[in-house]
């Protein structure tokens, strides 16, 4: 069986990258909560958080800075939530962490709504979100 995870972070399936090196990808999630949603995922095939190893681990730590701070200064967002769901609720069956800017007076736990079709945002909105962070990454 191919990983999903894998196919996206390795480029081996269509993703809107923003950012990347040695040991992760950090790509656009296709169903964004909100503007600038961005998931972080091993190039390495892990499938749980404690299965990381060390430098992998710190390339998801900094690559979580770097977009934190991206996110921030172009979407202005009231916080930023940083989560991995693991074992039954991740659904890539890949470990994956969420970067996602937040506004006040948003329901989130709807966003883990589980059986939800996926919403049909549009990949257009995809590609000029990708040129905004990729620009704002140059500034960083």
């Amino acid at each position: 069986m191919t990983c999903v995870g894998c196919l996206l972070a390795n480029h081996q399936a269509p993703t809107h990258l923003i950012y990347e090196d040695e040991h992760v990808s950090c790509i656009l999630d296709i169903d964004p909560y909100n503007e600038g949603h961005v998931l972080i995922l091993p190039k390495k095939h892990v499938r749980y958080f404690d299965d990381l190893d060390h430098q992998t681990s710190l390339s998801i730590m900094h690559a979580a800075g770097l977009l934190t701070k991206v996110l921030k200064e172009l979407f202005k967002p009231d916080g930023i939530t940083i989560l991995q769901n693991g074992g039954k609720f991740d659904d890539l069956t890949h470990f994956h962490m969420h970067i996602i800017p937040r506004f006040e007076g948003q329901n989130f736990a709807e966003f883990f709504l589980e059986n939800q079709e996926i919403n049909s945002r549009g990949m257009d909105k995809l590609v000029n979100i990708q040129k905004k962070l990729l620009e704002e990454m140059k500034t960083s």
